[in-house]
């Protein structure tokens, strides 16, 4: 199986760099995430220390669970946006400090649902799970991934198409055109270059960091999770959908790496070591974690696959957390700079899709395979457009996001249609 979209050798032992190397592409992940796993928190009113810290603790436990064997960082969750909105609303644009315990309180308790998943899965075991999830239900659902996160990258590009289109070019000059270090950090490198031009063109209020300290807690007993039976029901079954996601993530992870995750360590290990992710982080005050596609892309596009590369990351989030003027300079990159390196990281998501159908050889000649593709994209696309599907369930408003009812759609029509063989036709990809 070819490894590297970009045709270069993969790196799967990233110690024949040297130690200054992997240290450079451990910061470049870190800065991939930072963006997006810092958003939730200004979204919701949690604690941007507690945050990053939480993303650091919760992806080396994830790593620790899975055998250190995976190469995915755990940030902010967007999909519990919705259980914040209804059980802390933002007050006049300032966190509702008294009811976000309690939606932390709702977050721990969608985790340990991850457990129960976790569970079935090793009780059952990987070869029968994923027979639901084959090349020709993985692949559409890889693709609707970076897909529907483009909209965020055109939407930030669009706030200064001049300042993104720096970015994108560096991004490909560097990784297209660079040797050695260049071509392994193209995105770090992209961040400087385009950050530089910012400063020049005046597009940088650095007003946050002269007030930031240096150190600051970044925990708080006051955000500690606390405990009603509305906040739990109101937030916890929005983990259904979030584990269909975390499902295409490993499957995303594994296409690029050319890997099988699902066989080792297995998704009950992936599955428990992202639910008690997410429960410590909002025992502690901290937003749901989950897998996060802007670092699978930076695997895409680097080819170095080493899960110690990212631990390194978490490493650095977790010093972070305790720098609040630090996170106040990485807070002032224009959205524009963020948008320009989306708009490749997203791209290389969706390619990775593709590539996975092609290398499987799933045959679209078929009316099977065309109609479960068809129909896992435009559910992906079409319901993401209105917000998901809402309905309710014990008078609780549960929503499912356009991914997951995408991958809920395809699971069930591999299942239930039928694997008519005829002349001419192949089971290759099924």
């Amino acid at each position: 199986m070819k490894n590297d979209i970009l045709d270069r050798k993969a790196i799967y032992d990233a110690s024949e760099l040297g130690l200054p190397k992997m240290v450079l592409l451990g910061i470049q992940h870190t800065f991939a995430m930072f963006g997006a796993t810092v958003l939730v928190p200004l979204l919701t009113g949690l604690d941007v220390g507690t945050t990053l810290l939480m993303a650091g603790l919760g992806t080396l436990l994830f790593h620790f669970l899975t055998k250190g064997k995976v190469p995915a960082f755990l940030g902010s969750s967007f999909a519990f946006l919705g259980g914040y909105q209804i059980v802390a609303p933002m007050l006049d644009g300032k966190p509702n400090a008294a009811m976000l315990p309690y939606a932390c309180g709702g977050v721990v308790c969608a985790g340990l649902l991850y457990l129960v998943m976790a569970g079935l899965m090793k009780l059952f075991g990987s070869e029968k799970v994923m027979r639901f999830f084959p090349p020709v239900v993985t692949g559409p659902i890889i693709i609707a991934i970076g897909l529907i996160l483009a909209p965020s990258a055109i939407g930030n590009c669009a706030t200064n198409w001049p300042l993104a289109l720096i970015a994108l070019a560096a991004v490909l000059v560097f990784n297209l055109w660079g040797t050695g270090i260049i071509r392994l950090v193209p995105i770090l490198l992209a961040i400087l270059v385009s950050y530089f031009a910012a400063v020049c063109m005046g597009a940088v209020d650095f007003t946050a960091v002269r007030e930031a300290a240096f150190f600051g807690l970044a925990i708080h007993p006051s955000s500690f999770a606390k405990f009603d039976i509305s906040s739990v029901i109101t937030i916890m079954p929005i983990a259904l959908a979030t584990m269909m996601e975390h499902i295409g993530d490993i499957c995303a992870i594994s296409a690029t790496t050319g890997v099988n995750y699902v066989e080792d360590p297995g998704f009950h290990r992936t599955m428990l070591g992202d639910g008690l992710a997410t429960s410590l982080s909002a025992m502690f005050g901290g937003p749901a974690n989950t897998t996060y596609g802007e670092n699978t892309g930076v695997l895409a596009l680097t080819g170095v696959y080493d899960p110690r590369v990212v631990r390194l990351a978490a490493y650095f989030a977790i010093l972070l957390s305790f720098c609040p003027k630090f996170a106040a300079v990485i807070q002032t990159v224009p959205s524009a700079i963020i948008g320009g390196i989306s708009f490749v990281l997203y791209g290389m998501i969706s390619a990775v899709g593709l590539r996975n159908l092609v290398e499987s050889k799933v045959d679209f000649s078929r009316s099977r395979n065309l109609l479960i593709a068809a129909v896992i994209l435009v559910s992906a696309f079409g319901f993401n457009s209105i917000g998901g599907v809402s309905f309710t369930v014990s008078g609780t408003q549960v929503t499912l996001s356009g991914l997951a009812i995408a991958a809920i759609a395809g699971i069930l029509l591999n299942a239930v249609l039928p694997l008519r063989e005829t002349a001419g036709e192949h089971e290759t990809g099924e």
